[in-house]
């Protein structure tokens, strides 16, 4: 039989950590012995799951930049290095919202937000130290243009209508995108950094993204879905066995594998600007 890894002494954060592959998640975690600190947005839920896996409760909502800030110090606080960042906090916004910071919601949520909590929790973040990024199959579907992270139709100017997943879909690239790179920036210093795509799960996501989204997640095939816990398997495995003997730092998995990506996820010149560009949008130095 395989060996179970031992995390006694690890400190895992899970972002998204109140349902679904979080909360999978963070039960599978704490049973291989680790710390593990969830983020959510409902207070009630996240308390919930806290209670019956162990996990130390912190409520965040994405959509304010600044309850992001307020998350990093309290992490920060409460933790001398954190072992784990697991940014797995994720919306799809059936119509254009922009949020207090002015950017579209669910770019703000998938890919701004987590971006700015892993930069401000960089001193936590030591030798061996891991990132893990929730993507998504809906990766292949994204398109990024320079002049707008999330497009309003297609990425022209032509078509001006919001379409829900295809912009959903550019931040799941983003999120590869921004994984990729920041193994590159950061593996120096001994930090190793993933993405995967968790498959199709049977979770609560599916209402908020549209008529087209819910229908797959309520019609008779919904019983063919993974569940969260196989949902969540991939990003247990990255969390628990080690960067470079296991998997590569830098790339996208699913079912413990290389995934298959969107052709622009090896773009290193795309990576490079778009981790720029999303600290100026985001106020970083």
């Amino acid at each position: 039989m395989p060996e179970v890894p031992d995390l006694s002494g690890r400190v895992v954060v899970i972002t998204g950590g109140s349902s679904g592959i979080g909360a999978a998640a963070a039960a599978a975690l704490a049973r291989l012995g680790a710390a593990v600190a969830i983020v959510g947005r409902s207070p009630v839920k996240t308390q919930a799951v806290a209670a019956a896996t162990g996990a130390a409760p912190f409520t965040c909502d994405f959509a304010q930049l600044d309850q992001v800030r307020r998350l990093a110090g309290e992490l920060a606080a409460a933790y001398a290095r954190i072992d784990v960042l697991a940014n797995n906090a994720g919306l799809l916004s059936r119509r254009r919202v922009l949020t207090a910071d002015g950017h579209e919601l669910t770019l703000q949520v998938n890919h701004l937000a987590p971006f700015l909590l892993t930069h401000l929790l960089a001193e936590r973040l030591g030798e061996g130290s891991k990132v893990l990024v929730t993507s998504s199959r809906m990766q292949l579907v994204g398109r990024i243009d320079r002049r707008d992270l999330a497009p309003r139709g297609d990425g022209t100017e032509r078509t001006p209508r919001y379409r829900p997943l295809r912009v959903y879909g550019t931040t799941k690239l983003e999120n590869v995108l921004f994984a990729s790179e920041l193994a590159r920036r950061w593996g120096g210093r001994g930090v190793a950094a993933a993405s995967f795509n968790p498959g199709t799960v049977r979770t609560d996501f599916g209402r908020r993204g549209g008529l087209a989204v819910a229908l797959a997640y309520r019609s008779p095939i919904r019983h063919l879905l993974l569940s969260p816990a196989e949902g969540a398997d991939t990003l247990v495995w990255l969390a628990s066995t080690p960067a470079g003997e296991a998997w590569r730092p830098g790339g996208c998995y699913e079912r413990r594998r290389p995934a298959r990506s969107h052709p622009r996820a090896r773009d290193q010149g795309l990576a490079a600007w778009l981790f720029d560009r999303s600290a100026e949008l985001v106020g970083l130095a």
